[in-house]
């Protein structure tokens, strides 16, 4: 057993979610890394570096937002079934103190997973110090993406949706 009792998600889980995270090509600019999943949570963390500070020499906001953000949608999916597709339809952050430096770990832990939604809160620290809290509501969906649609991932059928997105693609039944 992991955090809080929470069943601990093997190592296979853990990697797929890694090489998921590399497909963000946001993630991957600003270096968001999954370090732990369990049940109902995750654990990203990022080292401050020169690109993520505003002008006064303080983590943006928006950077700790979207690490909050993508926590909480690795914790959502963790008790998701299969097939479910979730986007953030609500994020609500409070940042409690500037972060200047080191190393800043979210930790999204599920609060209510439903068919239709799921609610996150998200804890942000700084070298230990509580520094945001968040919480995100995520819509669920089934199979609503090309990649999910068929059961199978036609590249052709994804490729040709990323490039024209308000053409509407029919799959077989």
């Amino acid at each position: 057993m992991g955090k809080a009792g929470k069943r601990e998600l093997g190592k296979e889980h853990l990697e797929l979610a890694q090489s998921r995270m590399k497909l963000s090509k946001f993630s991957v600019l600003v270096g968001f890394e999954v370090e732990h999943l369990y049940e109902g949570g995750a654990i990203l963390r990022m080292n401050v570096q020169d690109h993520h500070r505003q002008i006064h020499s303080v983590v943006h906001g928006g950077v700790i937002a979207a690490l909050a953000d993508t926590a909480a949608a690795i914790a959502a999916y963790t008790v998701s079934p299969p097939g479910v597709e979730l986007v953030t339809i609500e994020l609500k952050i409070n940042y409690l103190l500037p972060i200047v430096e080191g190393t800043v770990e979210a930790e999204g832990k599920v609060l209510r997973a439903g068919r239709n939604f799921v609610v996150v809160e998200c804890d942000v620290r700084n070298d230990e110090e509580l520094v945001a809290k968040a919480l995100m509501t995520f819509g669920a969906a089934m199979n609503r993406s090309p990649e999910t649609r068929t059961g199978i991932h036609d590249k052709a059928q994804v490729d040709r949706a990323r490039a024209n997105p308000k053409a509407r693609t029919r799959t077989p039944s």
